[in-house]
């Protein structure tokens, strides 16, 4: 029996210890998880989000509204060119080897007419005289207006309009008639032709008000009258002062070289030859140096509007601890604690950078519109602001997401 009962204990089943707990990994936070949790953080304080999105929104549209007005003005600048052409030269006298002022031979003219690529030319001579709008205006009150002698082929060499009354032709250029350039009719408060001006000691009739020369502003500034005129009425000595030609655009180089030559054979040192058009280019090119300078005050403001999110998202660690512990004893690891912060901090940036970019065109937009300019806002202005954004995003959440995660859920639960 002894035997028996040793078997049956023996045998007997030995109860199996109960299985261990299965240690539960923390849930992954998708895309759209983090979106919706950092949203929910930017919903809870809307007037401390909006405040901190005003800095950036308004370093963003600050650069995006200087390179789009100096962008709108350089496309300006260059349909003008394209408008107006880069083929005009203009030959002046420059000095002698004694530093005298040298002149042009009286016959130039004919002698650049004469070269082959030349199409068209013209020219223009100073006369030593006034215009008022009448005799009884002291003749020190010129209102800067220069009298010139001009050949009648001028406007067509310049391309430009009348807009009130006729240019000068074969018979006006030797009667007292003057055809006054757009500045000078406004210096003289005139708008209509057929009214006369007190020139050189006598009356000459207007006949014509020309309309704006951007290349040639000399001309929007003079009383032009017909080298006759000028030499029978005014005592003209009859030398040109500048002479403007067009050729092709192929051949303007050539031209240029062989002008000087051309125009004074014994002294081409003593000829200076100038492109307007150059001018128009040179302005272009200083319009994007100032807006350099202005770049620079946009990105202070941004770097400003950086700091205000950064000081924000310090705040919200500070205020949330309570929730940042719930969340850590709840099984949220640090990864997903400082993926929500960030995630916060970089919302709050895009939503200032989306306002700024959307100021920042509609000025662009605006101002070049009251200007009359090609509104043109760069593509890469655009991705260099979204770029901007994420950055400072990033640079302003790193420390306060590290921050919140570096906190104990123990002591989190207790901060009051």
């Amino acid at each position: 029996m002894t035997g028996d009962h040793q078997d049956w204990l023996g045998t007997a089943a030995v109860p199996e210890p109960p299985p261990a707990p299965e240690r539960l990994s923390p849930g992954r936070l998708g895309p759209a998880d983090v979106l919706r949790v950092g949203a929910a953080g930017l919903r809870a304080r809307p007037t401390r989000v909006v405040l901190s999105a005003l800095g950036i929104a308004i370093g963003i549209a600050t650069m995006i509204a200087v390179i789009g007005i100096s962008s709108s003005s350089r496309e300006q600048l260059l349909r003008q060119l394209d408008r107006l052409g880069t083929n005009l030269l203009i030959v002046t006298p420059g000095r002698t080897m004694f530093g005298a002022d040298a002149k042009l031979p009286t016959g130039a003219l004919a002698m650049v007419q004469r070269i082959r690529p030349v199409r068209t030319a013209a020219a223009t001579g100073t006369v030593e005289a006034t215009v008022r709008r009448n005799d009884r205006i002291s003749e020190s009150v010129t209102g800067g207006i220069a009298v010139q002698a001009a050949s009648t082929g001028l406007l067509t060499t310049l391309e430009g309009a009348v807009v009130k009354g006729a240019w000068l032709n074969d018979a006006t250029a030797t009667q007292p008639a003057v055809v006054l350039g757009s500045a000078a009719a406004e210096r003289l408060g005139l708008a209509r032709t057929g009214v006369q001006v007190w020139m050189g000691g006598r009356w000459f009739t207007v006949i014509g008000i020309l309309g704006p020369m951007p290349l040639a502003p000399e001309i929007e500034r003079s009383a032009l009258v017909g080298f006759p005129a000028a030499r029978e009425l005014l005592g003209f000595d009859g030398y040109p002062t500048s002479i403007y030609e067009r050729s092709s655009d192929a051949t303007v180089e050539e031209v240029r070289a062989a002008l000087p030559r051309t125009v004074n054979p014994e002294n081409p040192d003593e000829v200076t030859v100038s492109r307007p058009s150059d001018a128009l280019a040179a302005k272009a090119a200083a319009a994007g140096a100032f807006t350099n300078l202005l770049l620079g005050l946009g990105a202070v403001a941004l770097l400003v509007g950086g700091v205000g999110v950064a000081n924000t998202m310090v705040i919200s660690v500070l205020e949330r601890r309570r929730e940042i512990g719930l969340r850590r004893s709840l099984g949220a690891t640090r990864g997903q604690v400082r993926v929500q912060f960030l995630a916060e901090s970089l919302l709050l940036s895009a939503l200032g950078g989306m306002a700024g970019a959307v100021l920042g065109a509609l000025a662009t937009v605006g101002y070049a519109a009251s200007r009359g300019w090609p509104a043109v806002v760069p593509p890469w202005a655009l991705g260099g602001a979204v770029v901007a954004t994420l950055v400072i995003g990033t640079v302003a959440g790193i420390y306060p997401a590290m921050r919140a995660a570096r906190l104990s859920p123990t002591v989190a639960l207790a901060a009051t």
